[in-house]
């Protein structure tokens, strides 16, 4: 059966991206705080690939927020902060993040591929976006979108989830990776050049990163226990691994 956009919008609201992060009660700063540590943790590389530092005094839009864990980071850094999301349940959570810190962000709520219908076209320094254009069923409508947003000097980071990479393998081989495995209906995978074809007049440098190294359950417990061979393994090899079989592609463009 094909997957449709309302069933991608109704898998976020029914489960907003990190929202099971923490036990603490949703909405309040503790809840937040223990999320986006959890985040920082698994995942250390967004961070400097966000560049939040570099975004004092810029316009950054971000396209897909979630609950805005990037999102508040970049309005604490000094930047002009949009955010816009399918799941409005996301959304609502992002608001009320922004409301806690006492930040202030602008939130729309539609479709990307639809995206200047329901966010006005402005020029952005940076149009941000992790781990959700693959989520689309028209990846190439949000990427056609997000151009009347850019100018020659505005910047594009987006991630991508890799087909050439340590948990695909492990998918086709038949092991459950559940933290990737039993998502949203749409996951799509991207190989470097099939990236370029999607950012087709774009010049662009991708990077390869991510292996997630935990053990599931101990992880829902906010506990951060290795699986055995990652254990074991050298901090150096691992290094090498998640350069050359990570799960996600960093990808940087700018508008030839």
């Amino acid at each position: 059966m094909k997957v449709t956009i309302d069933d991608v919008r109704t898998y976020w609201d029914d489960r907003p991206c990190n929202v099971r992060h923490s036990e603490k009660e949703v909405g309040t700063q503790e809840y937040f705080d223990e999320v986006e540590r959890k985040r920082y943790t698994a995942e250390p590389h967004i961070p400097s690939f966000a560049g939040f530092s570099d975004t004092n005094g810029k316009k950054v839009l971000e396209v897909g927020c979630g609950m805005a864990t990037e999102g508040i980071n970049y309005a604490r850094a000094g930047s002009t902060y949009t955010g816009t999301d399918l799941s409005i349940e996301s959304l609502d959570l992002a608001k009320k993040r922004f409301k806690v810190y006492n930040e202030r962000g602008n939130f729309y709520h539609g479709n990307a591929e639809e995206l200047s219908s329901f966010v006005p076209v402005e020029t952005y320094d940076l149009i941000y976006s992790f781990g959700v254009i693959h989520h689309s069923p028209h990846p190439e409508k949000i990427i056609s979108e997000i151009k009347k947003y850019m100018n020659k000097d505005s910047t594009l980071k987006i991630m991508l989830y890799a087909t050439d990479s340590w948990k695909n393998y492990m998918i086709e081989a038949g092991h459950d990776q559940p933290e990737a495995q039993y998502g949203c209906p749409i996951a799509n995978t991207y190989t470097n050049d099939e990236v370029r074809e999607l950012l087709d007049g774009f010049d662009v440098t991708i990077e390869q990163y991510h292996i997630f190294p935990y053990q599931i359950e101990p992880y829902k417990r906010g506990e951060f226990v290795k699986q055995p061979w990652f254990e074991a393994m050298p901090d150096e090899i691992f290094e090498v691994l998640k350069k050359n079989l990570g799960w996600h592609l960093l990808i940087t463009a700018k508008l030839l």
